[in-house]
């Protein structure tokens, strides 16, 4: 499919349900009806970046700041473990009080003690550091580009480099990451043709894992007034990323829960195979405050809540490790 297909059917408001359809048989067809979750655990919320539309952003100074120390991040590792996850993420702001070292330590304990596959997201770094991170027992980097419109990107990253983030991902997938990126849908500035280019991207980097996400604008940012995306538009995009993407695991995003109703449940239908829910500690997880909205909820009665959710759409929680599909890692779900 090429990039003006791809606009003229995100612009297309009288196509039916075969879109949605179509990607839901090829989630089906390659992932079957299991859905993988991700312990996701936001280790800290200092960022050095000042972008414009992240309520973590450098110059917010009215929000409270906290860095878990290595005994809460291993603690919430192990809550992790105990509940049956089989997948940590660790994630931060682009935050460099944290040393290389310190994180490798961490995994490396993670890794030693729980057996869990851990997924790092912790912005742009140095070839080294990823190097080390991955001979400490890392699994999977998420980096996402956001737009891959260079002028949009600089308005909306202005103390960031446009090249950089495209060429870490090539350093990750070199260092034999399982690799994930994706974009922010309804940006400000974002149109059709940036879209279409946006998920023609996304399909020709050959991705492990894709997030697709709506904006959701953060009273403390410059983008706080911005409107975002209507629901039926941001599912489409989701469903004609599952179907030019169709080996890459796709998570029904948190802000897909924030901005509709039955979002995430919604995004499952429309090819997401994968759920990321928040087991930070709440008097950390209210204030990693990307976006407004986010709702605080103890960890086993969120994963009660999922189970619900599957249930009712004839999905179910998956308890294998979820690797690539791609192969090449450890062998198919080891």
């Amino acid at each position: 499919m090429k990039e003006k297909e791809i606009e003229d059917l995100i612009a297309d408001k009288s196509f039916g349900t075969d879109i949605f359809d179509k990607a839901d048989k090829i989630r089906k067809e390659n992932f079957g009806d299991g859905v993988h979750l991700r312990a996701l655990i936001e280790f800290s919320n200092y960022c050095s970046r000042n972008c414009l539309y992240c309520g973590l952003r450098r110059d917010n100074n009215k929000l409270k700041r906290y860095r878990m120390s290595s005994k809460e991040i291993l603690s919430c590792a192990k809550k992790a473990f105990d509940m049956g996850f089989k997948t940590v993420v660790l994630q931060s702001g682009e935050d460099l009080f944290f040393r290389t070292k310190d994180l490798c330590e961490i995994v490396y304990k993670i890794k030693r003690d729980y057996g869990l596959r851990v997924t790092l997201s912790a912005g742009v770094l140095k070839k080294s550091d990823y190097s080390d991170f991955k001979n400490s027992g890392v699994d999977r980097y998420l980096l996402k580009f956001e737009t891959s419109d260079k002028k949009l990107y600089e308005y909306l990253k202005p103390d960031s480099v446009f090249g950089d983030r495209l060429k870490a991902i090539e350093i990750l997938k070199e260092l034999n990451y399982q690799t994930g990126s994706g974009i922010m849908a309804g940006l400000p500035g974002q149109n059709d043709k940036i879209l279409a280019k946006d998920i023609k991207l996304i399909k020709d980097m050959e991705l492990d894992m894709v997030s697709v996400g709506p904006f959701i604008s953060d009273p403390d940012t410059p983008l706080k007034n911005c409107s975002t995306i209507e629901e039926s538009k941001m599912i489409k995009i989701l469903a004609l990323t599952r179907i030019l993407s169709p080996f890459s695991h796709m998570p029904a995003t948190t802000s897909m829960g924030v901005l509709y109703e039955n979002g995430r449940k919604k995004a499952l239908l429309a090819g997401a195979n994968v759920l990321m829910p928040d087991i930070t500690p709440g008097i950390y997880g209210e204030n990693y405050r990307i976006y407004p909205g986010k709702n605080i909820k103890d960890p086993e009665d969120n994963v009660n809540e999922i189970k619900d959710m599957l249930s009712s759409i004839s999905r179910y929680v998956s308890y294998e490790f979820g690797d690539s599909m791609r192969g090449g890692f450890y062998g198919k779900n080891s």
